[in-house]
């Protein structure tokens, strides 16, 4: 497992050869010394936005009053926002411990706004040095000792996988990214016993956190079953991976599982996706315990038990056979068809396709070329073609959404990386050094600059029309501090806001929203939309039914553009031209506010 698999790398003599052992010695403190490094210049990049708290995601400003809370004294297992109304996150606190660890650590310090700020800083970057380390690994194990140095900086590179590591970006899909990295190197130990484990705990804290990956984790699993079907020497690997799946799961739905987690809903490991976890781990330490002795054997009793795995789970919990979410009907016309992130990945354009695509494509081509490389080593082959498939299903799935860039790029990376170290060792062995020289730059060009998606300032973008520069103007001024430090100045009230906005708006200001962006609370969702969408008199009634103190918009806000677009006669338009009902009362903002705001007068 550990032989180099593209060939032998020519030296520059033995004190070369003594550095490159050296450095191959202490790799794993190259990886740290490389994150540092990496790290640093992420935090020097949004220093700016560090320091004005620019929390500009939803999902982040909502990970933060989910810390605030507990350490405030919300219970543990409730995760209700209670800053919106009847507001459930299907979030486990899994995620919220090292920001509040930190925020704890540094509070005597520097105070509670200075350690918020150097929460959010840090604890993105933590699971980032996890996928680092995990991709180092797969690196090591399956293409050079040294390509682990290629793997990293390949992953530097990866623009939708590292901005989900950014400071600031606190939200779970980091976590997830980097238990994912885990679970594909598990997939590469030559330890067997130890290579199960791993993919097991990292698909149970994976799935503690939420179940973004499963479908990934689930192609882990089973291609750690076709192992043991076609050697039944892999029957530890089998084994350590169903105890570690069933205990770690178990384990995570004791510890972290919310309240409304404990039902049995589908977004969430809740007894649904528990009892197939156990069942599922349980299955895979008796077919390790029996392994029937011939291929056809185990084959066959791998069908049976997932066959009768797969009528189990229709039988028990037929609602969870559809899209997780459950959302209503509704719902999905008014909002969730309108997320841009869960629009095909040719929906965004020719340039920002090109920038996600690029290193998946790459990798894609690399692991053809190890498929072929390996085609004599039944073992090594299985290996590789498990992380193509991994690589090859997240990018498909970006014809269907675009949240999956991110693992599309990190499950690229061994791919790539085999790509770059095959025409390393090409150019290594080329007769004159000029030649290589020029190669190695050449080589390094085309590999970074494919991994960070250089083609795409070769296309054209969509026009910067006066509208498109409007609602890029107000998506960058409206979640300000600056420009809510006003509105955070009026007497604490409950707001009628965008739906985006309320996540923003409760982190940095006193008063409290409807809803957020968040499937579980379709009816405040439903119920805003139709606010903005519908007539005066229909706004005024969800005003009365939420108890609702101020009206708020940001105009040309992205969100808007919706409302503009599908309800021209509603009442977000009729606030736009100025036709405002005598039942809003102006609140004075300052010159240049890209806010407009009202009282309800009762």
């Amino acid at each position: 497992m550990r032989k180099r698999m593209l060939g032998k790398q020519r030296n520059g003599g033995p004190e070369a050869g003594a550095g490159l052992d050296r450095f191959d010695a202490h790799w794993r403190w190259a990886v740290l010394l490389f994150w540092l490094v990496i790290a640093a210049s992420m935090v020097v990049a949004r220093y700016d936005l560090i320091r004005v708290f620019a929390l500009g995601d939803t999902d982040d400003n909502m990970r933060m009053m989910q810390v605030r809370g507990l350490l405030s004294g919300q219970g543990w297992y409730d995760l209700q926002q209670h800053r919106l109304v009847g507001s459930d996150i299907h979030w486990s606190r899994l995620v919220d411990l090292p920001i509040a660890g930190l925020k704890l650590l540094f509070t005597p310090l520097f105070g509670g706004r200075v350690a918020e700020q150097i929460a959010v800083t840090v604890a993105p970057l933590l699971p980032m040095l996890a996928a680092m380390a995990a991709v180092a690994v797969i690196a090591r194990r399956l293409v050079g000792k040294l390509a682990f140095a290629i793997a990293i900086a390949l992953l530097a590179c990866a623009g939708s996988a590292k901005g989900m590591w950014n400071p600031l970006r606190i939200d779970h899909h980091g976590w997830q990214l980097a238990m994912l990295a885990w679970a594909a190197a598990g997939l590469t130990d030559p330890r067997r016993a130890r290579g199960g484990a791993v993919v097991g705990v990292a698909t149970a804290i994976s799935l503690t956190i939420g179940l973004e990956m499963l479908l990934y984790l689930a192609v882990a699993g089973a291609f750690i079953v076709l192992m043991w079907i076609r050697d039944g020497a892999e029957a530890r690997r089998l084994a350590t991976y169903g105890a570690a799946l069933a205990g770690g799961c178990a384990l995570g739905f004791l510890v972290f599982a919310s309240e409304a987690n404990r039902l049995a809903v589908c977004d969430a490991l809740s007894p649904v996706w528990l009892s197939a976890m156990v069942a599922a781990g349980a299955i895979a330490v008796v077919l390790a315990q029996v392994t029937p002795a011939s291929l056809l054997g185990r084959l066959g009793a791998a069908a049976l038990a997932g066959a009768a795995l797969a009528c189990a789970f229709a039988l028990l919990w037929p609602d969870c056979l559809g899209r997780l979410e459950q959302a209503p009907a509704e719902l999905d016309r008014l909002w969730l068809s309108k997320v841009r992130e869960a629009m095909p990945v040719w929906r965004h354009g020719a340039s920002t396709a090109t920038a996600i695509l690029t290193l998946p494509v790459t990798g894609l081509v690399g692991y053809a070329l190890m498929l072929w490389m390996s085609r004599r080593d039944p073992a090594r082959l299985l290996i590789w073609i498990a992380l193509a498939a991994l690589g090859a299903l997240a990018t498909a799935l970006l014809c269907w959404q675009t949240r999956a860039g991110p693992a599309a790029q990190l499950l690229s990376i061994p791919g790539a990386t085999a790509l770059a170290w095959a025409a390393a060792l090409w150019v290594v062995n080329a007769r004159f050094m000029a030649v290589r020289i020029a190669a190695v730059v050449a080589i390094a060009l085309l590999v970074f600059g494919l991994a960070s998606g250089f083609g795409s300032a070769f296309l054209p973008g969509r026009p910067a029309t006066k509208g498109r520069q409007a609602i890029s103007a107000a998506n960058g001024a409206c979640p300000t501090l600056r420009a809510l430090r006003p509105i955070a100045r009026q007497p604490r009230g409950r707001v009628l806001t965008f739906v985006d906005l309320g996540p923003r708006l409760i982190t940095v200001t006193p008063h409290d929203a409807v809803t957020g962006p968040y499937h579980r609370n379709a009816a405040q969702i439903i119920d805003v939309m139709r606010a903005w969408r519908g007539t005066p008199e229909n706004a005024r009634a969800t005003i009365e039914r939420y108890r609702i103190d101020y009206v708020l918009i940001c105009p040309n806000l992205s969100e808007s553009t919706i409302y503009r677009s599908e309800a021209p006669q509603g009442f977000y338009m009729r606030l736009i031209r100025g036709r405002v009902p005598a039942w809003l009362r102006p609140v004075p903002l300052p010159a240049g506010s890209p806010y407009r705001m009202w009282t309800v007068v009762r």
